[in-house]
């Protein structure tokens, strides 16, 4: 019988927040900007005119419950 034992080779060492706060910053304005076409691009609201983002979000405006007719 042997008497290896299982060590750890190295340990858990955390990101620093400076290294995730930027990614997770753009990754926030993203969102917001994405929250914003699918839930209030049309009308009054629009910055594009027509209805061709409307349309190319609609099924996505369904998906999380605007509703838009």
């Amino acid at each position: 019988m042997s008497d290896i034992t299982l060590a750890p080779a190295a340990g858990v060492t955390p990101i620093p927040l400076g290294e995730v706060l930027p990614w997770a910053i753009f990754g926030g304005l993203l969102l917001l900007l994405a929250i914003y076409f699918i839930g209030a691009e049309e009308g009054a609201m629009s910055l594009f005119s027509g209805m061709y983002v409307h349309e190319f979000v609609h099924d996505g405006r369904h998906l999380l419950g605007f509703p838009c007719h």
